[in-house]
């Protein structure tokens, strides 16, 4: 009966960390109010989820879902003029949920949908995270550099 259970359990696929935890950021990202791109980014460290974060307005305050986009009304291109939004990206989101649960972020690995803009970078960079591992691409060239610069790996996944 034991080796049975064993050959059965062979024919088993546990997803590899980074396949967990990128599902878990795409499953994060289903929280998002964004009407243009879902995102949604998990900090991890050693194997354990610290925090997690999905783009949409601030705590309290009305949804792009509710209020219409912004940058849809004003024609702004992906990766431009990202202050003229209501929404916090999912990378400030992850920071903020560790800040008010007293986490902290340093040395961590975030898992993150899409590539971080040159804004979340800087905030990354500035809580000392050592990797970012993404599954889609973003056009913000200035941030790949920014994070290369800081020595903080990153690295694109399917």
């Amino acid at each position: 009966m034991e080796k049975t259970l064993k050959q059965a359990n062979k024919n088993i696929k546990r997803p590899s960390w980074d396949e967990y935890f990128i599902e878990a950021a795409h499953l994060v990202s289903k929280r998002s109010t964004c009407l243009r791109r879902k995102v949604g980014a998990v900090a991890v460290k050693d194997k354990r989820i610290l925090a997690t974060g999905y783009n949409g307005a601030p705590s309290g305050l009305a949804h792009c879902l509710d209020t219409g986009c912004i940058r849809e009304k004003l024609g702004i291109p992906s990766g431009q003029r990202q202050e003229l939004c209501r929404a916090l990206h999912a990378e400030q989101n992850v920071i903020i949920q560790a800040v008010i649960h007293g986490v902290d972020l340093k040395e961590a690995t975030v898992y993150v949908t899409n590539q971080p803009c040159a804004t979340c970078s800087k905030m990354l960079i500035g809580v000392g995270v050592k990797e970012i591992v993404f599954a889609e691409g973003y056009p913000d060239e200035l941030a790949v550099k920014m994070l290369k610069e800081a020595k903080i790996g990153i690295r694109k996944i399917k």
